[in-house]
């Protein structure tokens, strides 16, 4: 990774220092005076993902956060022996190494009430609405990678763990009011489907065995919510994961909420009940394991040696 850092002018040498002394440092560059707002020096460092966490902490101790500017950016590919000895100096492995830094601010940014999250939830709440109604399992998988909410999900455990309220209320804002208007929104189109009689109650009792699972809620129903949980924070933290990892989270949360606009628009109260039940037990799952996950990841990197140096705090 790349730490970018405008530093004040009164606290270089330190930064410089921290830095060298790490030997997870593979690149170090400072530009006197290259920072205009805030003004001050600009120090570049390409480090060891394994030593990340620890200098970015260093740096907050140091108040750079405060009086300057940290920034992380992720470097694909870096040619050069000097990198590959950081690498191999740095404790632990880099695909395990977790900069929580980057995975608080990355959850908070993804966490936020916006109109593309409400557009992409809709769509894919409509999409598993039109799955349930034709009982097809290629429409849910469609439904499923469009589904975004396992962004405020994720936003809300980390927030948990790292005590970040105002995070954690953005998040729990964003699910709330996101499956609200997704669930509305389906429930509407699907009334207009009923009056144009494309299809009447009778679809609530029909046989779907493709799609039949939405409003099955059963001990399997937790075994896929605490595996997607596990699977959803290893994608958000792990370096080495696949991008979509968290989207196919959906497919415990999405069609549950589908089923509830059908119900309610059909008059399917044991329907809604049963995919509302199916809805809670899968959000719940998801957010314990995203806990226990982020919790044990946390104690097990805390165990791995720092070899960075502890920095006084600098008070305002």
């Amino acid at each position: 990774m790349q730490l970018r850092v405008t530093v004040p002018a009164d606290r270089t040498e330190q930064v410089r220092d921290l830095f060298a002394d790490d030997p997870g440092t593979a690149h170090l560059a400072v530009l006197p005076g290259a920072s205009v707002t805030p003004a001050g020096d600009l120090v570049l460092a390409d480090v060891a993902r394994e030593s990340a966490d620890g200098l970015v902490s260093a740096l907050r101790d140091l108040g750079i956060d405060r009086d300057g500017g940290i920034a992380m950016v992720v470097v694909d590919a870096a040619v050069s022996s000097a990198a590959r000895r950081a690498e191999d100096r740095a404790p632990g492995d880099g695909a395990d190494a977790v900069v929580w830094e980057q995975v608080v601010r990355t959850t908070d940014a993804e966490s936020s009430l916006s109109v593309s999250y409400l557009a992409f939830l809709t769509i894919a709440t409509l999409l598993a609405a039109v799955a349930i109604i034709n009982d097809s399992a290629i429409l849910v998988i469609g439904a499923m990678v469009l589904g975004p909410e396992f962004a405020p999900l994720a936003a809300l455990a980390v927030a948990v763990l790292h005590r970040r309220p105002s995070i954690a209320r953005q998040a729990a804002i964003s699910l709330t009011v996101g499956f609200l208007v997704a669930i509305a929104i389906t429930a509407l189109v699907v009334l207009a489907g009923r009056g144009l009689g494309w299809f009447g109650p009778e679809l609530l009792a029909a046989e779907r065995p493709a799609t039949g699972f939405i409003t099955a809620p059963d001990r399997w129903s937790v075994v896929v919510a605490v595996l997607a949980g596990i699977a959803g924070v290893l994608s958000l933290t792990s370096a080495k994961s696949g991008a979509l990892v968290g989207v196919f989270i959906s497919v415990t949360t999405v069609p549950a909420a589908a089923d509830m606009a059908l119900a309610l628009a059909l008059g399917g109260g044991g329907e809604f009940i049963r995919a509302s039940t199916q809805l809670a037990i899968n959000l719940g799952g998801i957010l314990l394991a995203a806990l226990a996950t982020l919790a044990l990841q946390r104690a097990v990197w805390h165990r791995v040696p720092r070899t960075v140096p502890k920095v006084e705090r600098v008070r305002a």
